[in-house]
């Protein structure tokens, strides 16, 4: 059993080692008892973001959303499907109740069903309407990645939440930063059994907010047709990346106040919705240390950014890699800095 238990462990790690180098990266230090709820995790939100990609038509795109609600409600009932992601995320789910008891999963269920929705809702490609709208895609995905994260420590924190959303907001506009020279690209033909190239599954796509584009006249058939020299580009994505830049200063700042004893200097705006209700006294510099692996998503985000404004705004050339993240995150861990 433990044997068949590790090769699950190995399969849903490697998806992100993969494809998700800064989630490789940080889940090393991010709290042991929670390391494979992570993992599982990050592997879940790569299979939803690749469903457009991968399926043939919306419909069997909508049996694999189906499948993947339908795996998680049987997960979380203890009978999870022969899945890796589902095995690994049962065995997690096992020993957060084993630590905080069945109150914490019903926490954890809440959020990764939020996470499922969501990924739905946003299938089938479509641009967002306005940056408030992109923001609140990210609030939906990676935020909430990270409020999943805290709730199987168990952590319950109004300060901590506060910094996840911003950090989580940051990073999902920098997601869709990063997507554009994949998404704006002509999809792949797709194999057929018979080993002829069928027409591509997908049609290219540019999730720009449609107001900042509207904003620097950026047409998404030039984005198509001339990658990074379609006019107005570089600015849109100046804009986008300059709000992500703010929630991360934001965050930073809060940080900054609270290791100080302070309040953060403005309110969480989520206080009070389903599953941000806190009770009981807080204390802020305790919850830092306990949750700080998870906060360090802020620092690959910020390291994006970083090349990103090094290669003039243009998303096509911004190289992946590199020795610098590893050690900043390292350095992130040992001075508590974001």
């Amino acid at each position: 059993m433990r044997r068949a238990f590790t090769l699950v462990l190995s399969i849903a790690n490697a998806r992100p080692r993969t494809s998700d180098y800064d989630a490789h990266l940080v889940r090393r230090f991010v709290p042991s008892p929670v390391r494979d709820t992570y993992a599982a995790l990050r592997a879940l939100n790569l299979e939803l973001v690749r469903l457009p990609e991968i399926v043939s038509n919306p419909l069997i795109g909508t049996l694999r959303i189906k499948f993947w609600h339908e795996s998680m409600d049987k997960t979380f009932a203890g009978t999870p499907p022969r899945e890796p992601i589902c095995i690994l995320l049962h065995q997690a789910l096992q020993e957060v109740e084993t630590r905080s008891g069945r109150s914490t999963n019903k926490s954890i269920k809440f959020w990764i069903s939020r996470l499922v929705k969501t990924r739905e809702r946003y299938m089938d490609g479509r641009p967002y309407p306005s940056l408030a709208a992109l923001e609140d895609y990210a609030e939906n995905t990676y935020a909430t990645m990270m409020y999943t994260t805290l709730a199987s420590m168990p952590l319950r924190s109004m300060h901590i939440d506060h910094l996840a959303s911003h950090i989580g907001k940051a990073c999902g506009i920098i997601a869709v930063l990063r997507g554009i020279p994949v998404l704006a690209a002509p999809g792949r033909p797709v194999k057929t059994p018979t080993g002829v190239d069928a027409p591509p599954s997908r049609e290219p796509s540019l999730l720009l907010p449609l107001d900042i584009m509207a904003e620097e006249g950026v047409k998404e058939e030039a984005v198509f047709r001339q990658g990074p020299n379609a006019p107005g580009l570089q600015d849109a994505v100046f804009k986008v990346a300059t709000r992500a830049n703010d929630h991360l200063m934001t965050a930073r700042e809060m940080l900054k106040r609270l290791k100080a004893g302070q309040d953060p200097g403005h309110e969480f705006e989520h206080q009070g919705e389903a599953e941000h209700i806190y009770t009981g006294e807080s204390d802020a510099a305790k919850e830092i240390r306990q949750s700080f692996g998870v906060l360090l998503e802020a620092v690959p985000a910020a390291h994006y950014l970083e090349k990103l404004e090094k290669a003039n705004f243009d998303p096509f050339a911004v190289k992946p890699g590199g020795w610098r993240l590893p050690w900043r995150i390292w350095q992130s861990l040992s001075s508590e800095k974001l």
